[in-house]
């Protein structure tokens, strides 16, 4: 039994997105009311945290000091929390987390194996503190490195420990953040801008909104130090629409910052001035390239430009520019406060520190995780993630969004790194990790990143406007039955012109998924083109279902839900399908019971 109210407790809710979408604000409601109803005000704080990663189990509450880690909390369950852990120290059993494997009921979060690999650093206070209390942000050491490197360092001494750090940009191309840091500083002009790239637009991702949600100040923060360190005034984040949390909780933080001085004229007493706006994006993927996302903060349309000049050069408003995305920002205060040789100690030679991963798709633990640079894809899907739901085979794991690719089992104990993946045909990209298992047709998955890719891109470039949309019209003749042999090679040669000819970094990245699956799984495309089948059973216009004979009961189910009526038995009778005039909509497979019904 724990020590019921003798300490001042408490209870910590995930408001993250995703909890939210479950109706964490219910249960943030719920436990309220409860600890009002029982006269503990003055002993228990109920506070909306951030998100804290585990989002397949969501609604998630913790208490303390008692480190007790709830999962799938109702409104039910809440009231029980309260009238059984708060009051009388009992815990409650049954929304305590229980190991599929060992069945062993786990109270505390470090020991649950979703969490036991994590080192959190970008993370560091999400599901820790209040995101819209700075109170709590200062309490756990926020913007304390500020204060450091304006009363004791020197901006090259500033820029010369992030590059020591070995921090390189998380948001896709992994280029040293110092050394952009200080081409900008050295970069001639009287004004210069820090601007944070919160346009998060792959599928799948949740990375930089989850930190933007939890911990927004941190991003701040870095923003002010990365202001100084390049002699810039002025900062803005350029988040998208569809975050609208996140955007709620940047505004408060934004003005608590300025309110309490962290922001704004003379910083800390000191003679140094910076400030930070939002800027709202409609939502358009290619605005996450760097010069789109400038020319859409000047008023302009979202479209990159030809490189050099970079921004560090010539960026905002023609001033040189520095930008780095939502969690190269929030890896900064801890780097300033505990050294660049702390940072540099965790990950591998050339991909220090650690990489927040959004893990999606078919694995049984979908949720944020922030592990060490080295760490393998075997270790996150299977020991953080739990292995594949449904207990299928696993296929493969796609990384990098649309600019990634797909890799297959063969490279499961591939070292997580920046140069690893490429090597692959891949890419670290923002952090999005969607697992694949046997269900998944590889073809039909190139498919749906080129419809992506081809619904996003700016039109600017002849490579990708065009280019992109044949190899999307040959990936649809293929998924329809209609493929040649021929039409393979001409989606590697679209493929390579496309990379080498593109205007931008994602235009030229967007093969990667056609490629990736060509290299792995080519075998899949040859039985689209030459054996008219899709291996998955997945592409409908090469499905073909069958009744097996021995296992049909004649229960008649299949052609009851058959809504063009062409299956046909009398009942306690073998059935048959003719295929016909069959519209290949599956619903006689999902009814089947007798696993008489398959497809091929």
């Amino acid at each position: 039994m724990i020590n019921s109210i003798e300490k001042l407790k408490e209870i910590l809710v995930c408001g993250g997105t995703g909890c939210q979408a479950s109706e964490s604000n219910r249960v943030f409601e719920v436990l309220k009311e409860e600890v009002k109803a029982e006269n503990l005000d003055k002993q228990v704080k109920v506070i909306m945290t951030g998100c804290f990663g585990f989002c397949e189990k969501g609604p998630i509450v913790k208490v303390m000091p008692d480190n007790v880690f709830y999962v799938e909390v109702d409104e039910a369950s809440a009231r029980k929390i309260v009238k059984e852990h708060v009051l009388k120290g009992r815990i409650v059993e049954e929304k305590i987390y229980k190991d599929p494997k060992t069945l062993e009921k786990i109270p505390e979060q470090s020991s649950i194996p979703f969490y036991k690999k994590q080192i959190r650093i970008a993370l560091r206070n999400c599901g820790k503190i209040d995101p819209e209390n700075i109170n709590e942000y200062i309490a756990s050491d926020g913007y304390m490195a500020l204060a450091k490197v304006l009363k004791e360092m020197a901006p090259e001494e500033v820029i010369d420990i992030v590059k020591r750090s070995g921090l390189r940009g998380r948001g896709g191309g992994g280029f040293p953040t110092g050394l952009k840091w200080e081409a900008t500083r050295k970069s001639k002009g009287d004004v210069k801008y820090v601007i944070c790239n919160a346009d998060e637009g792959d599928p799948g991702a949740f990375m930089d909104r989850s930190i933007l949600e939890g911990d927004p100040h941190s991003v701040l923060e870095g923003m002010a130090i990365a202001g100084y360190a390049i002699g810039a005034k002025q900062g803005y984040i350029y988040v998208r629409a569809e975050y609208p949390l996140a955007i709620h909780r940047l505004k408060i933080a934004i003005s608590q910052a300025r309110q309490r001085g962290f922001l704004g004229e003379n910083i800390l007493g000191t003679d140094f001035s910076f400030d930070v706006d939002l800027k709202i994006g409609a939502g358009a993927f290619i605005c996450g390239e760097e010069t789109a996302l400038i020319n859409s903060i000047e008023g302009g349309r979202g479209e990159p430009t030809v490189k050099p000049p970079y921004p560090a050069q010539v960026g905002l408003w023609k001033k040189p520019t520095n930008i780095n995305n939502v969690e190269t920002f929030a890896n900064i205060p801890p780097i300033i406060l505990n050294g660049p040789d702390w940072f540099s100690s965790i990950g591998t030679e050339k991909s220090k520190g650690t990489k927040v991963f959004a893990l999606a798709g078919k694995v049984n633990n979908v949720g944020l995780v922030e592990v060490p640079m080295g760490i393998t894809l075997r270790e996150i899907i299977y020991d953080l993630g739990g292995g594949i739901k449904g207990g299928k085979k696993f296929k493969a794991v796609q990384t990098g969004g649309p600019s990634g690719g797909c890799i297959p089992y063969e490279y499961l104990d591939t070292p997580i790194d920046y140069d690893n993946l490429n090597a692959l045909g891949s890419m670290m990209g923002s952090g999005g990790m969607i697992v694949m298992d046997e269900n998944d047709c590889m073809v039909n998955i190139a498919k749906f990143y080129l419809e992506f890719s081809c619904d996003e891109s700016c039109g600017r470039c002849t490579a990708c406007r065009i280019g992109n949309k044949r190899m999307l019209e040959i990936l649809n003749k293929i998924t329809e039955g209609k493929g040649e042999m021929e039409d393979l090679e001409t989606l590697r040669e679209l493929a390579e012109t496309i990379k080498d000819s593109s205007l931008c970094g994602l235009g030229q990245t967007s093969p990667n998924p056609v490629l990736s699956t060509m290299k792995f799984f080519y075998d899949e495309y040859v039985a689209h083109v030459k054996d008219k089948t899709c291996p998955a059973g997945v592409c409908t216009a090469l499905l073909k279902y069958y009744i097996i004979p021995e296992k049909c009961v004649g229960c008649t189910a299949c052609a009851k839900v058959c809504p063009v009526n062409v299956i046909h038995g009398e009942p306690r009778k073998v059935h048959v399908i003719d295929r016909e005039g069959c519209i290949k909509c599956g619903e006689c497979f999902r009814t089947c019971r007798f696993g008489a019904i398959t497809r091929k």
